[in-house]
């Protein structure tokens, strides 16, 4: 009798190896879906930062312009200083309530702009504003100050010394990292300006700087950076608060230092608070609405750049200041301001070309906890949402493996195992 034929038939691969395959195929599919979309917000993100950075240069360039046009023929002002502040603060404030009108507060109840409750709430909450507002307010009569002294040109230099002292209030104050390499490059930053502020030939026949304009140049390189920083550390407190909530507060803040600052001034001098508005012309309302979109740019630098780009683009603003002063002014630009202006290029090709973080290849993020100092918001809702946004991509990528798994019965039935087994953390329902 012949023996009955037996055939070995493989035993089937166990849930958790088929489980490794379905996601590791999945995985390759959806990162080749992914590549593409992540490029290309990439290279809007790209995009923006370069739009941020023309748009930043072109309005500091024409600030100091416009501040010297608004001289009268004696070379002084004819209007108050504090005056465009203050009405600098109020183009903001009314700029920052259209927006939360037509976005949202982002906040539970009533809104801020309709509720005084919500509003004294909502002032509370955003209480440490109170200090870059202040700082900002001595900043902003601090550079009609420094026009008295110098040429628009030098004003925009020595302003650009205090990317230098952020930096050093960034390593102290907020415990960020800078590589040697980015280190040298501030430091050939900070010597691209000092080359732009010697003399071509020698000291004979320069008159020597006053008193004052030494203080009121030390004022105007401390005063802005603290600022900044302080600013940085405010709005990073609150994770759960909107920018552009904060931002309504700062400008608030700031139109209440302007206003008591008016109101001394108008005191002291003994003017009444009408005369005080008196001299002004095209060229001022014009300072006043390029300062008021200066202040608003910023709340995007903060958002999709960094503090450490916004100070860079100011330092390229100089080419633009230093172009128009020539041709308005007869400002010659030298040598000594062409060499200067070379090493800042080759200082901003160094300083963000050699940081501690790198994004990945295929435009993508560094991880979390990488280096702030490429991206960094202006608050901390928008780092909660940048990574809310990153598992918002973890959780389409398990969705789509979810579907590439229920293309099947075999699939079906492995998802649903899982769900039971191991919760429904894993795969989406």
């Amino acid at each position: 009798m012949q023996a009955p034929v037996t055939y070995s038939v493989p035993a089937p691969a166990p849930p958790g190896a088929r489980t490794q395959e379905y996601t590791r195929k999945a995985a390759a599919v959806a990162s080749a879906y992914a590549l593409p979309k992540e490029q290309a917000r990439a290279s809007a993100f790209r995009l923006l930062r370069i739009v941020l950075v023309c748009s930043d240069c072109v309005l500091i360039g024409l600030q100091p312009i416009l501040v010297h046009l608004s001289k009268d023929d004696t070379g002084h002002f004819a209007f108050n200083p504090v005056t465009v502040n203050l009405m600098t603060e109020v183009v903001k404030c009314i700029f920052a309530i259209g927006l939360l009108m037509f976005l949202g507060t982002g906040q539970p109840g009533r809104p801020m702009y309709r509720s005084l409750r919500s509003f004294l709430r909502d002032a509370n909450h955003n209480r440490l504003l109170m200090v870059p507002a202040g700082l900002y307010a001595c900043n902003n009569y601090l550079k009609f100050l420094m026009q008295l002294y110098f040429k628009p040109t030098t004003t925009k230099m020595l302003g650009n010394l205090k990317i230098f002292v952020i930096a050093l209030l960034l390593k102290t104050l907020m415990n960020r990292k800078f590589t040697v390499v980015q280190w040298e490059a501030l430091f050939l930053l900070v010597s691209g300006i000092t080359i732009n502020q010697l003399s071509t030939c020698s000291d004979e026949g320069a008159a020597p700087l006053a008193p004052a304009a030494i203080l009121y140049t030390g004022l105007s390189v401390t005063v802005p950076a603290t600022a900044s920083v302080y600013n940085e550390m405010a709005l990073k407190r609150h994770m759960d608060t909107s920018v552009h909530l904060q931002n309504f507060f700062l400008y608030f803040y700031g139109l209440a230092f302007n206003a008591a600052g008016l109101l001394l001034v108008a005191s002291l001098e003994g003017r009444s608070l009408w005369g005080m508005f008196v001299g002004h012309n095209a060229f001022s309302a014009l300072l006043v609405v390029n300062n008021a979109a200066q202040g608003i740019l910023s709340s995007f630098f903060f958002k999709y750049a960094d503090t450490i780009l916004k100070k860079y683009s100011s330092t390229v603003a100089t080419i633009f200041t230093g172009i128009m002063s020539m041709v308005l002014f007869s400002h010659p630009i030298t040598l000594n301001f062409a060499i200067g202006v070379s090493i800042v290029f080759v200082s901003m090709h160094q300083f963000f070309s050699f940081g501690p973080e790198k994004a990945p290849p295929g435009g993508g993020h560094p991880k979390a906890g990488g280096s702030p100092l490429h991206h960094e918001f202006g608050s901390m809702d928008h780092i909660a949402a940048y990574q809310n946004g990153a598992m918002g991509s973890t959780a389409d990528s398990a969705a789509y493996q979810n579907g590439a798994m229920a293309s099947s019965a075999d699939s079906a039935a492995l998802a649903s195992s899982v769900r039971g087994k191991e919760g429904s953390t894993l795969l989406p329902r």
